[in-house]
C-alpha cells in the first residue's frame, strides 16, 4: 500500500470489478494504525475522480465510532493523495439522512468548509412507515380493481421476465432507454447480496403485468426500478403491488423510499411520477451533489480553533 503523507494513514485503490467495463475504478480504502476507518467507491475520468458513478448512492462511508477530527484528516490524506495522483476535482454524492445507519453528517459540514460548489439535488419520495400517512382514494381504488380481478403478487428470485417482458420494452417505449443495470449484473448483485435484493411480479391470469426491484438496507426498503405494461390503470397493478409492499412485507422497515422522479440532472421533477408517490404517503428527501476543488485543501486547517 502506498503511504499518504501522514504516515498513520493508508491507502489502496481499485477493489470495485462491478461495472468494471463501464468505469475506471479508483476506489479508497483508508486506514488508521491498520485499522480501516472510512472508504471511498469511487470512477476516475481524466483528472476528475467521482464518488462512483455506477452506485446508486455513494459517497465517503465513514467507520461507526470515527471521531470528526479524524473524519478530517480523511479529506486531507485524500486530497493529498489525489492531488500527487494529478486529479484536481472530487464529485461527491451525499448519502441521505434516511441511509445512515448512525447520526454521520460530518460531511455535509465539511463541504461547507471547503466551499464546494453544489451542482446537483436530487428529489426522492420516502414514507416513514412508524407513522405513515393514509393512503390516498385514488390508490386504493386501484387496489380494488386489482383484488376484483384476482392479480397475484409473487416475490421471484430470478428478473428475467420483469426484465424481458416489462423493465426493457416499457423503458425502451417510453424514454427511448434501457435498465441501469443489465440481467447479468443485477443477477450478480444478488448472487452477492441475497437477502438484500428482491424482486416482485405482479401476474394477471399467469402472465406478468408490472414487477418492482427492491434494494433493501438496515433500514430502508429502496425501489430501485418500477414497471407495468400499458394496462396498469385498467388493472391497478401497481397500486396493487406497492400497498401490499408497504403496508405488509417492508412493514417492519424504519422508511419505504420510491427514490428519486428527477429528470435534466435534478432541474426537472416528473409531476405525474412523484405525485403517484405522494398518493401512498410519500414525502420529498433530498440528495446532492458536489463539486470539490482539491486546490482547497488548506481550508481543512481553519476547522479548529
Amino acid at each position: 500500500m502506498p503511504k499518504a503523507k501522514n504516515a498513520t494513514f493508508l491507502f489502496h485503490r481499485d477493489f470495485m470489478d462491478y461495472h468494471q467495463e463501464r468505469f475506471h475504478d479508483f476506489s479508497l480504502l483508508i486506514y488508521k494504525e491498520k485499522k480501516l476507518v472510512a472508504l471511498l467507491p469511487a470512477n476516475k475520468v481524466v483528472d476528475k475522480l467521482y464518488s462512483h458513478q455506477g452506485l446508486t448512492y455513494g459517497g465517503l462511508i465513514l467507520k461507526k465510532d470515527i471521531g470528526f477530527k479524524d473524519v478530517v484528516e480523511v479529506l486531507k490524506v485524500s486530497f493529498n493523495y489525489l492531488l500527487d495522483n494529478n486529479f484536481k476535482s472530487l464529485y461527491v454524492s451525499l448519502l441521505p439522512n434516511i441511509y445512515k445507519t448512525y447520526p454521520s453528517d460530518e460531511i455535509n459540514y465539511l463541504m461547507f468548509k471547503l466551499d464546494a460548489k453544489l451542482i446537483k439535488r436530487e428529489t426522492s419520495s420516502s414514507i416513514l412507515i412508524s407513522d405513515k400517512l393514509k393512503i390516498q382514494p385514488n390508490r386504493l381504488q386501484g387496489k380494488k380493481k386489482a383484488d376484483k380481478l384476482n392479480l397475484i403478487i409473487k416475490e421471484e428470485e430470478t428478473f428475467n421476465d420483469f426484465w424481458n417482458l416489462v423493465l426493457i420494452p416499457n423503458l425502451k417505449e417510453t424514454y427511448k432507454a434501457k435498465p441501469v443495470h443489465s440481467i447479468k449484473e443485477i443477477s450478480l448483485l444478488k448472487e452477492r447480496f441475497p437477502n438484500s435484493i428482491r424482486q416482485f411480479n405482479v401476474y394477471y391470469k399467469d402472465k406478468i403485468v408490472a414487477g418492482t426491484t427492491i434494494f433493501e438496507t438496515q433500514k430502508v426498503a429502496h425501489v430501485q426500478y418500477i414497471s407495468a405494461n400499458n394496462e396498469k390503470q385498467k388493472l391497478g397493478s401497481l397500486d396493487y403491488l406497492f400497498e401490499d409492499l408497504i403496508n405488509n412485507i417492508f412493514k417492519n422497515k424504519i422508511y419505504f423510499d420510491f427514490g428519486t422522479s428527477n429528470k435534466n440532472d435534478g432541474h426537472n421533477v416528473n409531476e405525474g411520477l412523484i405525485y403517484w408517490k405522494e398518493g401512498f404517503g410519500a414525502r420529498t428527501i433530498v440528495q446532492d451533489f458536489y463539486e470539490i476543488n482539491l486546490n482547497n485543501i488548506s481550508k481543512l486547517d481553519t476547522v479548529f480553533e
